[in-house]
């Protein structure tokens, strides 16, 4: 009697748990792709940069809201013309900061820059730099770095002779490359637009 119970109760736990086990192991799981939440672009417009505290002008887009910085880790900035260009419905914002050249060498600052961009050569998979130079005295050179960076677009923009303004992309984010790419490539787009209609007054 007894060894009929103990072989009840292995039919009745171990047998259905044996059944399921073999079950889940014939299942055809197949993992979802992976995915990233919708992006809503804003529209491509521009308007101009035009501001009291800045000796430039250039078209900005339209859904940039531009904030002057009036602190610099908890310091005055060494200029009035430091703002950053806040991009809400994209979760980031274009830091720019102005230096006036003959206070500072254009040379140190030119090579600061350099040495800001390829600190990304850590987490970079590349960094590609590039010039404009117009016919208006802008001379510009953009850094694009790929990869797992904090700031994957960087830029500056002189005369050679007074100004100097360098510029960096934030976002509000992990850095991922993949689901980034076309955010960073839609504002790009717009800060190189920007330096293109960039104009000393």
């Amino acid at each position: 009697m007894t060894y009929i119970v103990k072989n009840g109760f292995f039919l009745l736990f171990f047998v259905p748990i044996a059944i399921g086990m073999v079950a889940c192991g014939e299942a055809d799981y197949t993992p979802k792709p992976r995915a990233y939440p919708k992006v809503n672009y804003p529209e491509k417009k521009y308007n101009r940069f035009s501001e009291s505290y800045c000796d430039f002008t250039f078209e900005k887009p339209a859904y940039a809201k531009v904030v002057q910085d009036t602190l610099f880790f908890d310091e005055k900035p060494e200029s009035e013309c430091w703002f950053d260009m806040i991009i809400p419905s994209l979760s980031g914002k274009i830091h720019c900061s102005y230096r006036e050249i003959g206070k500072n060498k254009l040379d140190k600052l030119i090579d600061d820059t350099y040495k800001l961009a390829h600190k990304h050569n850590v987490r970079a998979d590349y960094i590609d730099d590039y010039h404009i130079r117009k016919p208006n005295g802008v001379s510009s050179t953009i850094f694009e770095i790929e990869g797992e960076v904090a700031s994957p677009f960087q830029f500056y923009v002189t005369d050679s002779t007074e100004h100097f303004l360098r510029g960096s992309l934030y976002f509000n984010t992990s850095p991922n490359a993949d689901s980034m790419a076309p955010i960073i490539e839609f504002v790009k787009r717009d800060i190189i637009h920007m330096v293109n209609t960039f104009e000393w007054n």
